[in-house]
């Protein structure tokens, strides 16, 4: 599985979370520097990409956490373009997904 698979986290399994905008604004803010630069470091991302990797599993909380932990390393890579704030309206937005019962129109 490669990493951009292990970012999104979504599949079709219903979940129970519910969230509103309100939520990644108060998120955004609880640490008071929703802004802060995080300085490239190979170390903690390899750190945070190999706990991801463990966790992955078979169900879909274990993919989530996984998707998680990978979406946050890329706070420490270079090549990555993110926030925690964007990691955070990501991961709501698969919450969001999962409690509509999935990415299914049927």
């Amino acid at each position: 599985m490669t990493g951009e698979d292990r970012r999104s986290g979504v599949d079709a399994t219903p979940g129970e979370a519910s969230s509103s905008e309100s939520d990644a604004v108060g998120a955004a803010d609880a640490d008071g520097d929703a802004d802060a630069e995080f300085t490239p470091d190979a170390e903690r991302r390899e750190l945070l990409r190999t706990v991801a990797e463990d966790v992955y599993g078979d169900s879909s909380e274990s993919r989530q956490l996984s998707a998680v932990l990978y979406r946050v390393s890329d706070l420490y890579d270079p090549e990555e373009d993110t926030s925690p704030e964007e990691i955070y309206r990501n991961v709501r937005h698969i919450m969001d997904i999962k409690a509509k019962g999935g990415l299914r129109t049927d």
